[in-house]
């Protein structure tokens, strides 16, 4: 049995048990390793991927819950670090481990996606879900203001 899905704007076909959390499926059957395994329990948000532009627990969903939905992993975001929030991370020298950083990135980008003027309340709301070991906040809000800038600016 395959389940179909659509990754970062490809047609793929899942092999996995239904029930499989789609980040291994992401992970070990794509070999899309930017999504990182935190938790488990959907605490952390290292695992955060979009579906269908919602920002999501990769660990905790089951692949066959996302059968035939739009998928798109930190990947997605650009191949060679051009996107907005991805020049600001460089610039505000936001990682440090850099181990909760894709899912950093991804509740970032679905909260760019739709306000691309958000206030400290809007970002602390967004990102409240993403834990970060090393304490970087004030660098990924900077850096997430930053992207916004420069959003409103393209």
């Amino acid at each position: 049995m395959s389940i179909k899905l659509n990754v970062n704007g490809r047609a793929v076909a899942a092999k996995s048990e239904p029930d499989t959390p789609l980040l291994w499926v992401i992970r070990d059957e794509l070999g899309l390793t930017g999504t990182k395994f935190g938790c488990g329990a959907a605490l952390c948000g290292a695992c955060t991927v979009h579906v269908n532009g919602q920002p999501v627990r990769s660990c905790q969903t089951p692949v066959e819950a996302v059968a035939g939905k739009k998928i798109a992993t930190v990947e997605s975001l650009s191949r060679n670090n051009t996107h907005p929030l991805q020049v600001a991370w460089i610039k505000h020298d936001v990682p440090q481990c850099g181990y909760c950083q894709s899912g950093q990135l991804m509740s970032a980008a679905a909260l760019l996606d739709k306000n691309k003027n958000p206030s400290d309340a809007d970002i602390d709301q967004a990102m409240s879900g993403n834990l970060c070991r090393c304490g970087t906040y004030g660098r990924i809000k900077a850096a997430i203001k930053d992207a916004a800038a420069s959003l409103r600016n393209a």
